[in-house]
């Protein structure tokens, strides 16, 4: 059994970003503070394996999205990180089968792509109700099926038809894309260096009715004078930890609100020097069919022989509950159909494939709002108990929801909340 320190004036369940920055929020204005972490790693759903693939491999978060304004890019830059401009070394490819689009083909795909965006701004604008992401967007003509798949199933982790249009542009980007030299989980990780972290120690029943809250689990029992909860929704909504006094109805009806969409990822290596012409920071997507799954697909990150897939939405669901294995069929005949039969011999055997849906921390990869529950957001990201018991983690932040970034600027918010009520 991890052995616990001392009750701390905050405690912060879970180590992954928002936790993080909780606690380094709490920890900077002199609080004592615990962080108790259910799985044996600290990052939560970022995080680098350097050993399968024998290079940094992000299994989940990979991009610091919107940097003009992510908390964590200067934190990187203080790191030392490296950070590079993904949006401007990205070199982006469409293909009909195993062919690049004709100049004519790319003209039509882009002129469908700004019709879709300019729906969607017009349809989150215009005063009505909330409807799905597909039905604002009202993608038509050949190309809907891959902007509906990027759109929903790559960038809200589920079909567009069960996505809050509204949330969904609350939550749009601006761009400004950056790469971390080392991988997005190994900067998390650094970023989560000194912090009193106890590792599995997975909180089963926490009392926060009176004025000090009592956490228990297979570690023992920890008291402290306020609480930062940092699990994901999914976790909230299949009540994982058990509250007692329970939440209150319309916290819990929130994180109902607010589904872990799935994504699942394949990474593989290429043997040799083969590069199948392309250059490095490539970005291969292509025209699908009505109901065919599209593979987001990003070849040789600075140069590396790596290929990574992604597909998400209910083929990725589908995919990983079948296994690995069915997931690196998948891809690897992805893999074919853009680049021929021959590609497939240059990929070294054991791909690295991710589990979100399957790991029991997570259940799911980030969350979207269902139709016409937008606001579930700002339920859960208030506080409770005059703000001894804070909830944070990206399905709480309102405008970079589903990132890393969301996530720790929800996390430095609770840790505020949670210190005004210390001081209170």
């Amino acid at each position: 059994m991890p052995r616990l320190p001392a009750d701390p004036d905050l405690l912060v369940i879970g180590a992954g970003a928002a936790g993080i920055a909780a606690a380094r929020t709490a920890l900077e204005a002199g609080h004592r503070v615990v962080v108790l972490e259910a799985r044996g790693r600290v990052g939560g759903r970022a995080v680098t394996d350097t050993a399968r693939l024998g290079l940094p491999y992000d299994l989940g978060a990979t991009w610091l999205h919107q940097a003009a304004t992510n908390p964590l890019v200067p934190l990187a830059q203080a790191l030392g990180v490296t950070l590079h401009d993904s949006d401007a070394l990205r070199r982006e490819r469409s293909q009909v089968g195993a062919r690049a689009l004709t100049a004519e083909e790319d003209a039509a795909y882009a002129a469908a792509w700004t019709a879709a965006e300019a729906r969607i701004e017009a349809a989150a604008t215009d005063g009505g109700p909330d409807r799905s992401l597909a039905e604002g967007m009202g993608a038509t003509g050949p190309w809907a099926p891959a902007i509906e798949g990027w759109q929903g199933d790559i960038i809200s982790a589920a079909p567009a038809g069960r996505v809050s249009l509204h949330d969904f542009h609350a939550n749009a980007l601006e761009g400004g894309n950056r790469l971390p030299e080392g991988g997005f989980g190994a900067l998390v990780a650094r970023l989560a260096e000194g912090l009193p972290v106890v590792l599995d120690a997975p909180v089963t029943r926490l009392a926060w009715g009176g004025r000090q809250a009592v956490a228990e689990g297979p570690f023992g029992t920890l008291r402290a004078r306020a609480v930062v909860v940092t699990i994901p929704a999914s976790l909230l909504a299949a009540e994982a930890i058990r509250f007692d006094p329970p939440l209150p109805a319309a916290v819990l009806q929130a994180a109902h609100d607010l589904p872990l969409g799935q994504v699942v990822k394949a990474g593989f290596r290429v043997a040799g020097g083969e590069r199948f012409g392309l250059p490095p920071f490539s970005s291969v997507d292509r025209l699908v069919a009505p109901g065919e799954p599209l593979v987001a697909m990003s070849l040789f990150p600075f140069g590396r022989p790596v290929i990574s897939c992604h597909v998400g939405g209910d083929a990725a669901a589908a995919l990983e509950a079948e296994g690995d294995a069915a997931v690196a069929a998948f891809m690897r005949a992805e893999i074919a159909t853009r680049f021929g039969a021959d590609a497939l011999r240059c990929l070294v055997p054991g791909p690295i494939v991710s589990e979100w849906g399957r790991d029991p921390w997570s259940r799911g990869v980030y969350s979207y709002a269902r139709i016409g529950r937008a606001a579930a957001r700002a339920i859960l990201a208030e506080p409770l108990a005059d703000g001894r018991l804070c909830l944070a983690g990206e399905a709480t932040d309102q405008g970079m929801a589903g990132t890393v970034g969301g996530a720790w600027r929800s996390g430095v918010g609770a840790g505020r909340r949670a210190m005004a009520a210390l001081a209170g």
